[in-house]
């Protein structure tokens, strides 16, 4: 059980306190509410652009890094379709640094011409690196816009193209900060040796003078209902042939999501699944293969993905897939599968739950869905799903018409 207290200020910062008086280490976590699904179809890239500005100094503090270091402490950040999360750690006697810092930077960032022109110039070689002269790299930009027709899942959070990062200005910019990054779209998870009402205190010295922003309702085209396959194939310098999968599935927050992940998990997850028993280890037809989900705040993807092996065709691997999930579909689960998936995917959050780090994240996903205590509740909610449950699910995700099939092929 994961204990915590909580407050909102009058500015619409809520924040969560979770005491753990067994370590010297305190987190500071902030969660905006805001991921590449909020951007403009012309102008994406964005949030994750921010991910980087945020570092770039802000109104009064021209380094970020530099003070934290001084204080034994380290950063860093991430973006995703749904959210941009940043999480300080350092020592607990130390922790009003790290207020000091995220307050700076979400009252103002400095808006420097030359810092916007530095990141803009990181993020465009981080899209050419690892999305562009990477193999299979540009996987995601062309899988996106093929499943996802209304939806902004359907760029990737680096952005559809180039272009966009090229071509922002610092209007757009100041533009995205202040209508996101503001106190009533964020959730603060203070997380360690620390004191609920010392935090309260500390929160409203440095936070709590920060204006609100204006509310605006997320209002997003949803995904129609996918009533036939689709293909794509892509021939490049690759090493060797590999085949996606993807199938759209419930949202996160859906009663069928913990079903439609453990029909993921009994498909591909871990050398005892069906589709490495059976593909990789019995017939050798992939070196790798596996199945998991994308998570996602709205209807998200099972994915099943693999590398083929040598002297195999494609198509064969293909129809190889497409065989096991017909079994899948047909056969009776057993109880001792099911049980093993569960224990696997309850084990995995009981050890992550031993960071600390990991504990604050934990709460501030579950605050941005509406429900901060998800983080106590999802080993029971993995617990109660039904044999018939997960039959369901898969019958309803599982099916031709609802997949997006790549053959990513080598040219070797």
């Amino acid at each position: 059980m994961i204990k915590y207290n909580s407050f909102t200020l009058n500015n619409g910062l809520r924040v969560f306190v979770h005491e753990d008086k067994n370590t010297p280490l305190a987190v500071l976590n902030i969660l905006y509410d805001v991921g590449s699904r909020d951007e403009k179809p012309d102008k994406t890239g964005f949030a994750h652009l921010f991910e980087h500005l945020m570092f770039g100094g802000s109104k009064n503090i021209p380094n970020y890094d530099e003070p934290l270091q001084r204080v034994g402490g380290e950063n860093n950040a991430f973006t995703s379709p749904d959210i941009t999360n940043y999480y300080v750690t350092l020592p607990a006697k130390n922790l009003e640094t790290a207020f000091w810092l995220e307050s700076d930077r979400m009252m103002s960032l400095s808006f420097d011409p030359k810092v916007l022109e530095v990141q803009r110039s990181v993020v465009i070689e981080e899209f050419k690196q690892r999305y562009l002269n990477q193999p299979y790299g540009d996987l995601w930009l062309k899988l996106r816009p093929l499943v996802y027709e209304k939806h902004p899942y359907q760029w990737a959070t680096i952005g559809k193209e180039i272009s966009h990062i090229e071509n922002a200005t610092m209007e757009d910019v100041k533009d995205f900060f202040y209508k996101h990054y503001r106190p009533n779209n964020a959730y603060m998870v203070i997380a360690g040796n620390v004191d609920t009402q010392e935090i309260k205190k500390l929160a409203e010295k440095w936070f709590g003078e920060i204006p609100t922003g204006e509310k605006t309702e997320r209002n997003l085209p949803r995904e129609p209902k996918q009533k036939k396959a689709k293909f794509l194939e892509i021939a490049s310098d690759v090493p060797v042939d590999a085949l996606y999968k993807a199938y759209h599935m419930p949202a996160k927050t859906d009663p069928a999501y913990y079903a439609s992940d453990l029909v993921s998990d009994l498909l591909g997850r871990g050398k005892s699944s069906r589709l490495h028993q059976k593909l990789v280890k019995d017939e050798a037809i992939f070196s790798s293969l596996s199945a998991y989900v994308t998570g996602s705040l709205d209807p998200g993807l099972l994915m099943i993905s693999g590398q083929v092996s040598d002297g195999i065709s494609i198509e064969n691997a293909d129809l190889a897939v497409q065989g096991i999930v017909e079994k899948f579909l047909e056969e009776e689960l057993t109880n001792l599968e099911i049980e093993k998936v569960k224990n696997q995917a309850i084990s995995s959050i009981v050890y992550g739950e031993v960071d600390l780090l990991n504990r604050a994240m934990g709460i501030a996903f579950g605050a941005v869905i509406g429900n901060p205590n998800l983080v106590n509740e999802e080993t029971n909610l993995i617990k109660s799903v039904s044999k018939e449950e997960i039959k369901q699910a898969a019958k309803n995700i599982l099916v031709a018409e609802n997949s997006t099939t790549v053959y990513y092929k080598s040219k070797k």
